[in-house]
């Protein structure tokens, strides 16, 4: 084997195990690791057989091959690029959408200015007849001495 392949193979496959186990320790999500596993696999399998990337440049008609790695890692990146920033337009919809829950659920729950607020470290849940309320004593603002 010649050394570059023994190089690559082994930062695909370190790559690869470094990825298992951020997934195991729960710090890589599912579909986030699944891109990684599938680029450690990449190298690993160039790694490999280095041959076959020149076969799959000479089928393309490129006449270099390295610029065709070049070209797919770009165009992955890009791609990566896009599927993250759907993701977080996701998440930031439904940020929005919470928020929005949450407010109406505090303008409906809030306690009328006749009502006395609980003493400081009280217990007490206030009734209410709809499930989803919030605990308004837990989220109740503290005073003086109890603010942290």
């Amino acid at each position: 084997m010649i050394t570059y392949q023994i190089t690559s193979m082994a930062i695909g496959v370190g790559l690869a195990a470094i990825i298992l186990f951020l997934v195991r320790r729960d710090h890589l999500h599912g579909p986030y690791a699944l891109w990684w596993i599938g680029a450690a696999a990449t190298v690993a399998l160039l790694g490999l057989f280095p041959r076959l990337f020149d076969v799959l440049a000479n089928k393309m008609g490129v006449s270099y091959p390295p610029i065709l790695a070049i070209v797919l890692g770009f165009g992955l990146l890009l791609l990566k690029m896009l599927t993250m920033d759907l993701d977080r337009s996701r998440q930031e919809r439904l940020i929005r959408r919470l928020a929005q829950r949450l407010a109406m659920l505090e303008a409906r729950e809030s306690p009328s200015p006749s009502q006395a607020l609980p003493p400081p470290g009280a217990t007490e849940k206030i009734a209410s007849t709809d499930p989803t309320a919030l605990d308004l004593v837990a989220t109740a603002p503290r005073r003086g001495r109890d603010r942290e």
